[in-house]
């Protein structure tokens, strides 16, 4: 699996358990970049690199959207996007599944890269992260990652300018001509696809900052409301935060102890946190603007099913709150 190694179902190692997350998730990009057209999707080249508009100029449609958010997991999950209804209207559902929530989430999908310069600001994920291996979650699952070829997913509403550009590749320590970047600010429905796309994400991230081993874990699924689509990001910020928070749904099968699972299961959901029951916006003005002054505990989903494969044992977490999601979403 991926042109760098192969895939053992073990996370750290050495070189042959090198998944080659890059040169996987880059076979997605190819795909968005061949079918630029009619996705919808702006074509540039800055820096030397290949610069995907996926929404800020260029419209980007639900097709690149549906590829970002697989580029996002390194081509080791699914995501689909189907219609659903959410307080008597119609509105779509981004589900999404993967086999390998450390590689696809954590390692990949995770936004835990902050770049900035000057004016430019983007939160930044995809398998990049893997090259540049500054986040304590690289050293802990003993995973390092050498490739020629770098992707990144950032969340901005701009292109990067140059200077950023030559900044990721020398982090990632790639030729410029072979980093790609996708860009799409969270107004814009590529942007809003792979934010709602991280129900999985949420989850996996939360059960490992609170300690449960998510090795563990053997199959994840997860689905998540597609809000409408604002022409702020502050809105959209809000609207796809309420939509993890108060309506992500997600499902995994683990092989553990039930008492692992006890040990944190009240802590899991997005519920657990003081700060629930309001919408984000509300929660983010609050705090005056400020995502680290939130309580940690709120970023998760709004429900978690866990099937315990060695024992047989189920367990629910959590709660909807589909009135005050339609609220966030519709108004009124």
């Amino acid at each position: 699996m991926g042109s760098n190694g192969s895939y053992n179902g073990e996370v750290g190692g050495d070189d042959e358990d090198d998944l080659g997350l890059n040169s996987r998730a880059l076979e997605v990009v190819n795909e968005l970049i061949e079918g630029a057209d009619w996705m919808q999707v702006g074509v540039h080249e800055v820096a030397g690199a290949t610069v995907l508009d996926c929404g800020i100029d260029a419209y980007g449609g639900i097709a690149a959207g549906h590829l970002i958010a697989e580029a996002c997991m390194a081509d080791l999950g699914g995501a689909s996007i189907r219609l659903d209804r959410l307080g008597g209207r119609p509105c779509p559902v981004v589900e999404v599944q993967t086999e390998s929530p450390i590689y696809a989430c954590l390692l990949s999908q995770y936004a835990g890269w902050k770049v900035h310069e000057k004016r430019f600001f983007a939160m930044t994920s995809g398998p990049i992260r893997a090259l540049v291996g500054d986040e304590k979650v690289f050293e802990e699952f003993e995973y390092e990652e050498h490739s020629e070829v770098a992707v990144a997913i950032m969340e901005a509403p701009q292109l990067p300018p140059e200077s950023v550009v030559r900044k990721l590749a020398k982090s990632a320590d790639v030729d410029p001509e072979n980093l790609t970047i996708l860009v799409a600010p969270t107004a814009s429905l590529c942007g809003s696809i792979q934010v709602t796309a991280r129900s999985i994400e949420t989850c996996i991230h939360k059960l490992h900052e609170l300690g449960f081993d998510v090795r563990t874990i053997k199959e994840s699924c997860g689905r998540a409301f597609l809000p409408p689509i604002p022409k702020d990001d502050l809105t959209a910020i809000g609207r796809t935060n309420d939509s993890i928070l108060l309506g992500a749904e997600v499902s995994l099968w683990v092989d553990a102890e039930d008492e692992a699972i006890e040990a944190v299961g009240a802590k899991l959901p997005a519920s657990a946190s003081p700060a629930y029951g309001k919408p984000f916006a509300e929660i983010l003005s609050q705090a005056g603007g400020d995502f680290y002054q939130i309580d940690p505990l709120l970023f998760s989903p709004a429900l978690v099913f866990i099937n315990n494969l060695r024992t047989g044992t189920s367990f629910m977490f959590g709660k909807t709150d589909f009135d005050l999601l339609a609220k966030s979403f519709f108004g009124g």
